[in-house]
């Protein structure tokens, strides 16, 4: 297999292939339950991959000014995606990612 090196580019329509292929085969598999896979497992594929567009943009917004680490992205991401709005962290760089996304960290 080759190897790919460089930017993966993404455009908004294969965002809404994606999208539409699971929803699509949760439709299939409500007409025939040997095939594709459950409502609640391809909403969770959906949620799953809006939270990881959501990671993605503060990681663009951010790591490169404070330097965040992976973990810190995620969990800020899962917070804003859940619409959360207070935010509780020990970790100083993650209270200043949480604290410049709107979220309020009480300690």
């Amino acid at each position: 297999m080759a190897s790919l090196t460089g930017t993966l580019r993404v455009s908004s329509l294969l965002l809404l292939e994606f999208r539409q292929s699971v929803r699509l085969q949760i439709r299939l598999h409500l007409n025939d339950r040997n095939t594709s896979f459950p409502e609640a497992e391809g909403r969770q594929m959906l949620n799953d991959f809006q939270i990881d567009l959501g990671a993605e943009a503060l990681s663009g917004a951010h790591t490169l000014t404070v330097g965040h680490r992976l973990t810190d992205i995620l969990h800020v991401a899962t917070a804003l995606h859940l619409g959360v709005g207070k935010f509780l962290t020990f970790n100083r760089n993650q209270k200043k990612l949480a604290e410049a996304e709107g979220l309020v960290v009480p300690i």
